[in-house]
């Protein structure tokens, strides 16, 4: 596991806050890549062919004001739970089993 702040500024693959564009977190091609053992390039190929999957939940009582941004590859999971400013406090990668219907 890894906390955020401890990986440098200038290091694009982990970055410590994230945009966000019309409510939504923007999660940067080279951290999903690098998380997962990837290109950045074949990001988009794989998110359009559902190889590639996420969801979003929003913390409720303790966990208000965070959120929990997960996305799912080829039995891998990478969770990311970020504040309302999109400073990430806490990231993992686990291994979970495919999920019914998903092509990853």
């Amino acid at each position: 596991m890894e906390e955020a702040g401890t990986a440098p500024d200038h290091d694009p693959a982990k970055p410590t806050r994230l945009a966000r564009e019309n409510g939504q977190f923007l999660i940067p091609a080279e951290l999903i890549a690098a998380r997962f053992g990837l290109e950045p390039s074949i990001l988009p190929d794989l998110m359009r062919s559902g190889q590639i999957t996420s969801t979003t939940e929003i913390g409720s009582d303790a966990d208000a004001g965070r959120w929990r941004l997960t996305l799912h590859h080829g039995g891998q999971t990478l969770r990311l739970t970020v504040d309302d400013d999109g400073l990430i406090i806490h990231q993992t990668r686990f291994a979970a089993p495919r999920r019914a219907g998903s092509q990853n």
